[in-house]
């Protein structure tokens, strides 16, 4: 064998050393990652999640289209994740907490599984559900302070990771002012998991964001207001009215 057949057969060799370390190195860290998105939404491989389906009462009772919107991105997520969804009408739901990964989608005006999570985990959160237009109509108050909605300027929604004591698999809540709020956060879920798992761990959270000209640029333009988990979880026994909406 001449010195130049050995330096090319060397070459090759290392060639497949170098792409077959880089392979492994990149699977390491894609599987890492994926356990890491497994453990922050509760869903191992071929586990069974629900998504829970509101009811749009101005529509006879249908789904909202941008409901359905954000009920395809959490599929991609369940997807990615490698489990199985069942899909389940809001008044058809009769599971315990945490038995499976929960995605509940729509207000508690719309949504009873909703409304019952609010009353149980989140007794800080009050939302105005009166049908009759005003300024306080879909009105969020946390604590002190009230969140008024600007249809199509400025609309807020709140998107929670619940869990209890026991332990047990999550409940994720996407509930605001408007349909299209919904999508929203889920959205804002699917872009930023991974900054929250890291800053939330296995734990609960309730962030409110605020939706700014939905009707421009629909869904895609989010801001996160404020953590307001200890507030939303805090039953205070009489709540002060203040009519602050944030900017």
């Amino acid at each position: 064998m001449t010195d130049d057949v050995r330096n090319i057969v060397l070459g090759v060799v290392a060639a497949g050393i170098s792409a077959t370390l880089g392979w492994l190195a990149r699977t390491y860290l894609w599987r890492r990652r994926l356990r890491r998105k497994q453990a922050f939404f509760g869903l191992p491989g071929n586990s069974e999640c629900i998504l829970v389906v509101n009811r749009d009462s101005s529509r006879d009772g249908s789904v909202h289209r941008f409901d359905v919107f954000a009920l395809l991105e959490l599929s991609a997520l369940i997807k990615d994740c490698g489990a199985h969804t069942q899909i389940i009408w809001h008044d058809a739901t009769q599971q315990g907490f945490g038995e499976r990964t929960e995605f509940c989608v729509g207000g508690p005006g719309s949504n009873r599984r909703s409304l019952a999570h609010l009353h149980s985990m989140l007794p800080g959160v009050k939302i105005n559900m009166d049908a009759e237009a005003g300024p306080d109509q879909a009105a969020f108050q946390i604590g002190s302070e009230r969140y008024r909605m600007e249809p199509g300027a400025s609309e807020y929604v709140l998107l929670a990771r619940l869990t209890t004591d026991q332990g047990g698999r999550p409940v994720f809540l996407f509930f605001g002012q408007r349909a299209i709020t919904n999508q929203a956060a889920t959205r804002y879920l699917a872009r930023h998991h991974e900054k929250l798992a890291r800053k939330h761990g296995s734990g609960s959270f309730c962030l409110l964001l605020k939706v700014v000209n939905s009707q421009a640029y629909g869904p895609d333009v989010v801001e996160l207001v404020a953590d307001v988990t200890r507030a939303a979880q805090t039953a205070a026994p009489g709540t002060r009215a203040s009519h602050r909406a944030a900017s």
